[in-house]
């Protein structure tokens, strides 16, 4: 009798708000798959109720420690993992050292920019030694304004990105901790004349201009984001600043203030009884898991403003569902790779190891975004 064959692509944190969703993506393109994360009754009760057409998928529940022998383990003989378990700054480089052990492409949804860094800095030449992708930060917060980038440095001459996004929505509980986690233990920067230069952690709230609404929308850095990050090593890039947030105004108000007050409550704590308190903070703020994602509600909205010394353009994306077309994002890398090298190895993003073109044809195909509005000055 033959041995089971094993699956393509694990799913790390499957139970939790975006991993369901890219399971559900993954059955949609028919790619076999592992459900995993520590608790296994959790699993499948998520696979069962959350997943929907889940009894016509090729998939399996397993549980596993957080630890790299085990991960390396249920890692091995797959050929991409893709982690949602954040913090990332925290639970990613286990994660990450498993995945390169077992010789697999290597995804995330994190959005946390000293993270973007680390794997950077300590494994991106890790994984190219092994001809394998590693690629964190594939999710709508970051990689649709990095496609709306690429549409607008399609004009040459353009070294400057003004970069907005946002989204209609709550975040979800690990987003939420993750927010907290971010702002207390990391700086966030932004690129000026291709160096690192960091916020002003004090400035609070900052109004932007969006297209298509009167009222001006309240961002934060949020954390840096992974575009300064990106596009730090591309020679048609000098200067990246990223913005965002919640349409919610009220609720845009509220978060400076939840920021501040942990970091007071916590700024003489040891690393472990930060973690306690910024965990139990999350909680108060989203204690469960937001529903399922209404596409006249949850919409998204991805706004570039390039420019040069003697040329402009500008791209905006509109879109629905952020945390589904985070969901097809990653579904879609795995359905990529495991049937075609991908552009580049080692410490890439989506659309540099996959292409935005690529990208941007997926989400469309799904219709999660519309078609791109760009103005180019010729």
């Amino acid at each position: 009798m033959m041995p089971e064959q094993k699956k393509p692509v694990v799913v790390y944190g499957a139970s939790g708000y975006t991993g369901r969703i890219v399971c559900e993506y993954l059955r949609q393109y028919g790619v076999p798959f592992i459900a995993a994360g520590r608790n296994e009754q959790r699993l499948q009760e998520s696979m069962d109720t959350n997943v929907p057409g889940i009894e016509t998928a090729d998939y399996e529940v397993k549980a596993v420690d957080n630890e790299i022998g085990a991960l390396t383990e249920l890692f091995s003989g797959a050929e991409v993992v893709i982690n949602t378990v954040g913090p990332f700054s925290k639970y990613g480089p286990t994660v990450v050292e498993a995945a390169l052990a077992a010789g697999a492409h290597y995804s995330d949804t994190a959005g946390e920019q000293d993270w973007l860094i680390t794997c950077q800095e300590q494994y991106g030449q890790r994984f190219a030694d092994k001809n394998r992708l590693l690629s964190p930060g594939l999710a709508q917060m970051y990689t649709i304004g990095e496609i709306a980038a690429n549409l607008c440095l399609e004009k040459p001459g353009l070294d400057t990105l003004d970069i907005a996004v946002f989204w209609g929505g709550s975040p979800t509980i690990a987003s939420t901790q993750t927010i907290l986690v971010n702002a207390a233990t990391s700086k966030a920067y932004y690129l000026d004349r291709n160096a690192y230069s960091e916020f002003d952690p004090n400035e609070g709230l900052v109004p932007l201009v969006v297209p298509g609404q009167h009222e001006l929308a309240q961002s934060l850095p949020w954390g840096g984001t992974s575009h300064p990050v990106w596009f730090k090593n591309d020679p048609r890039v000098a200067n990246v600043k990223a913005q965002g947030g919640v349409f919610n105004t009220a609720l845009m108000r509220g978060v400076p203030v939840i920021v501040a007050n942990a970091l007071e409550q916590t700024k003489d704590m040891s690393d472990e009884e930060r973690d306690k308190v910024l965990t139990e903070t999350a909680a108060q703020v989203m204690s469960e898991m937001p529903p399922r994602e209404n596409p006249l509600v949850n919409k998204s909205l991805d706004s570039v403003h390039a420019s040069g010394p003697l040329g402009r353009a500008h791209c905006v994306i509109h879109g629905n569902s952020n945390y589904q077309q985070t969901g097809l994002l990653q579904a879609y890398f795995a359905y990529h790779l495991i049937q075609q090298a991908p552009r580049r190895v080692g410490f890439a993003s989506g659309c540099q190891a996959l292409g935005h073109e690529a990208l941007l044809g997926v989400l469309k195909e799904f219709g999660l975004v519309a078609e791109p509005v760009l103005t180019v000055q010729n």
